[in-house]
Formats: structure tokens, sequence, C-alpha cells
């Protein structure tokens, strides 16, 4: 078996722009989740950051206030979900193409 050492770098160097453009799209990925019926809402980029949290005014009131927890908490899972399923999506095809798992991308 005759291996040529260009060949590896210059896979080595297609991979390093994939993960680099892969990088560059998963900051561009946003995604809103919601609870409560539209009550609390969160949007969320693909690297998991809080971009926004929005909280209509008939989910406040004072006795509420374990009920508007429980919203924005559902709100965040709901975003972090639909963010690893748009970057299962996108990205999946594109990592089993490169050999690696999926959920070594961590989705």
């Amino acid at each position: 078996m005759n291996i040529n050492p260009f060949d590896i770098l210059k896979n080595a160097q297609k991979i390093q722009e994939q993960m680099a453009s892969m990088q560059e799209r998963i900051g561009s990925i946003v995604v809103t989740g919601s609870a409560g019926g539209g009550m609390a809402q969160v949007d969320m980029n693909g690297r998991m950051e809080v971009l926004a949290v929005r909280i209509a005014p008939e989910a406040v009131n004072s006795e509420d206030i374990p009920l508007l927890q429980d919203l924005i908490k559902a709100a965040f899972t709901d975003a972090m979900d639909k963010v690893k399923e748009r970057l299962q999506s996108e990205f999946g095809a594109m990592a089993g193409g490169l050999g690696i798992n999926p959920g070594m991308l961590g989705f």
C-alpha cells in the first residue's frame, strides 16, 4: 500500500476548511423556543447562546413567578432541541461524509 503524504495533507486542509465553514454556519443559525402558547420565548443561536428572552405581559403576576420560571426553562429547552435538530439536519451528512460520528460534534 502506497500512501502519498501530500494527499493526507490535502485532505487535512479540506477538512479544516469544511470545519471553518461549519463553525461560521453554526453561528448564523437562529431558532426560537417557546412555551406556554408563546407566553415565554427564547432566541438561541447554533452555538447555544441565548440571544433574547421575551415574556408576554399576561404571564407576569407576582403569584405566577414559579410558573414564569418553568416557562423560561421550557422555552430554553425547546430552543436547544431545535438547535440540535438544525445542526443534525445541516451537518449530519457532512460529518458522516468525513467519517465523523455526528455525536462527536455535539449533535
